[in-house]
């Protein structure tokens, strides 16, 4: 018999931390210019994929970089470090390759239908933004809020990496980290498809009205996550 109270008490900060790492990707999400299928067609802001597809990207990226730091030390800080920023590069050069496909390719200017002025350069953006469209291209504020909103992801995907390779179990060691990554990349798909419905579309970052939404998202994250957490927490400790 598994003893389940006994492991939850035994792994209750564990449980925390990877409740604050869903939390965090979920907040992230919400930073991260995505402008879905509109944006492909530089009808609108953002990267043209999907909410799911840009977040999980990056923050597979920073749980590949997190697990490899964790290979060379045991520092928490160095891992949850080589985590963020990996997912922020990740994400920038996404950003920025995008970016150049929209000016050289397409052959039209970054600019947001959401707001007069740039909030990093004050620029003005309704004199570009042509006619019929939600804006097109990566504008500064976006591209700033997609690495901030990468860099929560990615943080929060380590964390919950780390939380999980806490955890005393019995497996042998290669079992034990296949197991593991599995759930954090679980994990992350659920606290990245919960923003998305809160979304609804498309959204340019943190200047998006849309941005306001966040507070619902992150609950629910804390609900879906702090139960996972219970679960896998259990799961992992009884093998």
């Amino acid at each position: 018999m598994i003893d389940v109270v006994g492991i939850i008490t035994a792994d209750f900060l564990n449980i925390i931390l990877i409740t604050l790492g869903g939390i965090l990707i979920s907040m992230g999400v919400h930073l991260i210019p995505v402008g879905g299928a509109p944006a492909a067609m530089a009808q609108a802001t953002g990267v043209g994929t999907g909410t799911v597809q840009l977040a999980a990207g990056a923050g597979l990226t920073g749980l590949v970089t997190a697990g490899f730091m964790m290979n060379v030390t045991d520092s928490m800080a160095l891992i949850l470090a080589s985590g963020t920023v990996g997912a922020m590069i990740m994400i920038s050069v996404t950003m920025l390759v995008g970016q150049w496909i929209y000016v050289y390719g397409v052959g039209c200017p970054a600019a947001s239908a959401k707001v007069k002025y740039d909030p990093i350069t004050k620029d003005r953006q309704d004199l570009y933004v042509s006619q019929g469209t939600e804006g097109h291209g990566i504008p500064t504020a976006s591209f700033i809020s997609g690495v901030i909103g990468a860099a929560l992801g990615g943080l929060g995907g380590s964390l919950i990496y780390y939380a999980l390779l806490s955890i005393e179990n019995g497996l042998p060691e290669a079992d034990f980290v296949g197991i593991a990554s599995i759930f954090a990349i679980g994990l992350f798909f659920v606290n990245a498809v919960i923003p998305s419905y809160n979304i609804g579309g498309t959204i340019e970052g943190f200047h998006d009205p849309k941005f306001k939404r966040f507070p619902k998202a992150v609950i629910a994250s804390f609900v879906a996550t702090f139960l996972a957490a219970i679960m896998g927490v259990v799961a992992i400790g009884g093998m």
